[in-house]
């Protein structure tokens, strides 16, 4: 195929089809393409004539695509990438004007602790945006990001996929909570033997304490795991339950009341928090304004 060639073929439908590369449903890919199940059936019988072969065939509940779908996917992924940032960077950004759609994904502390400070000044500077917040964490948001489901993510990061880029926020350090009124702060003796509770994604009992408890050859015991920070206080409310949290959370809590917030009682490492985006998107105007937002509302300076 030569570029004149090209004439013929609607890059709505090869948007379609990346979709359903990575979505592997036709119901899935309408929602995330705001369509009805209809156009995408229709998009993909058109994509099917325009490549002589199935691409996708049902295999359960999902859509496999065939090995011709896999080839064609490597080499579309990088094109489509190199189209969204030449235009973007022909498209000027106004905030107080676009209604540009942001799509971010969040660690749970992060959404909870440091997501308001920053609706508010977009909202001040930008009233016409719109934002989709997407639930994130290490292990999603390196495919969150490799398919454009986000195109940028805070939170504590892993490997990350060959198209995105990363930048230091903050480095934080854990803190205690508690709610019991018995004075002075809790000794190492104290906090092993104090019931726990833990904020955690997955339903796990464990985490980066029991790991640096496990080094000095102590222990605790979790009585508690719940799946997101807000209403933690209220649970530890009443109880001589203890929970370690992130400091910037940890400051949101206490300052709402009903819980204190402590140094722990062993030494801890801090922890990075990253800011991840879509490395075709780097140089897009309105990404950048986002992400200059974020690195001002999210980031800690003392603690770079």
């Amino acid at each position: 195929m030569n570029r004149n060639d090209l004439r013929r073929v609607d890059l709505h439908l090869l948007i379609v089809f990346e979709t359903l590369m990575h979505e592997r449903s036709v119901t899935r890919a309408a929602e995330r393409l705001f369509l009805g199940q209809p156009a995408i059936s229709a998009a993909l019988a058109r994509l099917r004539g325009l490549f002589d072969d199935p691409l996708f065939v049902r295999s359960g509940r999902s859509m496999e695509p065939t090995s011709r779908a896999l080839e064609i996917a490597g080499l579309l992924s990088p094109a489509l990438d190199a189209i969204s940032t030449a235009v973007s960077r022909a498209a000027p950004f106004d905030p107080q004007t676009s209604g540009a759609v942001f799509r971010i994904g969040l660690s749970d502390d992060v959404e909870f602790a440091l997501l308001p400070p920053l609706i508010k000044r977009l909202r001040a500077e930008a009233p016409g945006v719109v934002l989709v917040i997407r639930r994130s964490n290490y292990l999603l948001m390196p495919g969150m990001l490799a398919s454009g489901e986000i195109s940028v993510g805070v939170g504590y990061t892993g490997e990350l996929p060959a198209n995105a880029k990363r930048k230091v926020l903050r480095r934080s350090q854990p803190r205690l909570l508690r709610a019991d009124l018995v004075p002075g702060a809790l000794s190492l003796d104290d906090f092993c033997a104090r019931p726990h509770a833990l904020v955690s994604f997955s339903g796990d009992l464990g985490g980066f304490i029991d790991e640096e408890l496990a080094a000095l050859g102590r222990s605790r015991r979790v009585v508690l795991a719940v799946p997101q920070f807000n209403g933690l206080a209220t649970l530890l409310a009443g109880t001589d339950i203890v929970a370690t949290v992130p400091d910037y959370a940890a400051a949101v809590l206490a300052t709402a009341g009903g819980v204190r917030n402590e140094p722990l009682p062993l030494p801890t490492p801090a922890f990075e928090l990253h800011m991840a985006w879509r490395a075709a998107q780097d140089n897009d105007p309105a990404e950048r304004w986002l992400r200059s937002r974020i690195q001002m509302f999210c980031s800690d300076p003392d603690s770079l």
